[in-house]
């Protein structure tokens, strides 16, 4: 087995105490006072998390905004500088490399932030299919570290205890900006439904980041349990549970971010017929008519207990205390308000089909 990475970050996780554990190829945090002390702490005021296992690419040359287009589902060709898309890389049969957040630097440099699972996976998806392009693929996954502050007091931690200016960034934009003399690049981003901002920089500088917001006292570390939750509740996709490589967009609900009328991009017929047809599967919320808790992989069935799906991710919603989850059915079962059934080790449990948002995002606009 491999050796697990750490981040910078990893000796001042151990000495709070933290619950480590692997993700991605990481030993990472998963809780320190625990996750619903953490969730509550992000919703109600703000919360850090260490996100530097995430991967960075950068991709420069004149053909850098066309190669981001051949290889990414959204159209960075309307993007103005500074601004970002959330997105997908597709393969040919419309099935999910990846998803993943582009920066638009300038429209011959373009910064993707690539989920830590698929790091290498992606990096070598992007190079093999930019044969015939005139761009450079940097690889600065080691090079960078990266910070999330999230939460409704986000902005004034970030303007008071970081002393970095962002009340001007608007939600999806970012800015190039120094701290303590180096560059760094703060985003208005993240992976909570509230307001935050996301920070990438050289290690050093998270170091100090993170020991200034842990002296501060004005900001709950955060695992990556709570992580999990808040993303849920909001509805956002988690590469391997609602996303996956045989896992359309279509299917997942993410047609918004599959822009048709581009030129081209890497699995655009079959999204294209599914977006036209209607996809065989399709992602719903559930909610749990008891107080069971539906995992990953547990079975959805029908009235005549025939298996039309499975669940992606489950939890007992902290923010909304209900039994909720996220399933990938056949699209005939798929109608808000029918009835189906969860099997939970040996007993079918009924639940609803509801909106896959369970709680309303706060971002700023």
């Amino acid at each position: 087995m491999d050796e697990l990475k750490k981040t910078c970050l990893h000796d001042r996780h151990v000495a709070l105490g933290a619950q480590m554990s692997p993700f991605g190829g990481f030993d990472m945090p998963i809780q320190y006072e625990g996750i619903v002390e953490e969730h509550n702490a992000v919703r109600n005021s703000c919360g850090v998390f260490d996100v530097s296992h995430m991967g960075e690419v950068e991709i420069i040359g004149s053909d850098a905004e066309k190669y981001v287009n051949h290889i990414f589902s959204n159209d960075v060709s309307v993007l103005a500088d500074g601004a970002i898309l959330y997105g997908m890389m597709l393969n040919p049969n419309g099935g999910v490399v990846d998803d993943l957040l582009v920066y638009k630097k300038d429209i011959n440099r373009f910064f993707l932030v690539i989920n830590a699972s698929n790091i290498d996976k992606d990096f070598e998806w992007i190079c093999q299919n930019a044969n015939g392009y005139d761009v450079e693929i940097k690889h600065l996954s080691e090079m960078l570290s990266e910070l999330a502050v999230q939460g409704p007091k986000a902005e004034s931690v970030m303007e008071e205890v970081l002393d970095i200016r962002c009340k001007e960034l608007a939600f999806y934009t970012f800015k190039g900006t120094s701290y303590n003399g180096k560059d760094i690049l703060v985003s208005r981003t993240g992976y909570t439904g509230e307001d935050g901002f996301e920070i990438y920089a050289s290690s050093d500088i998270i170091c100090d980041m993170w020991d200034s917001l842990m002296a501060s006292k004005r900001v709950a570390p955060c695992g990556l349990g709570c992580r999990d939750t808040l993303r849920f509740e909001v509805g956002l996709p988690l590469y391997g549970d609602e996303l996956g490589d045989d896992i359309s967009p279509v299917e997942a609900g993410l047609s918004m971010f599959v822009k048709l009328d581009k030129p081209e991009f890497i699995g655009r017929e079959v999204v294209a017929k599914q977006k036209a047809e209607g996809a065989p599967r399709k992602l719903i919320g559930l909610e749990l008519l008891d107080r069971a808790i539906a995992r990953h992989g547990y079975e959805v069935l029908n009235d005549a207990d025939e298996v039309v799906g499975y669940v992606t991710t489950g939890y007992r919603g902290i923010s909304v205390d209900k039994s909720i989850a996220a399933a990938l059915v056949d699209t005939e079962y798929a109608v808000k308000d029918s009835e189906l059934k969860v099997r939970i080790r040996r007993k079918t449990y009924p639940a609803r089909v509801v909106a896959k948002k369970f709680y309303k995002k706060s971002y700023k606009k």
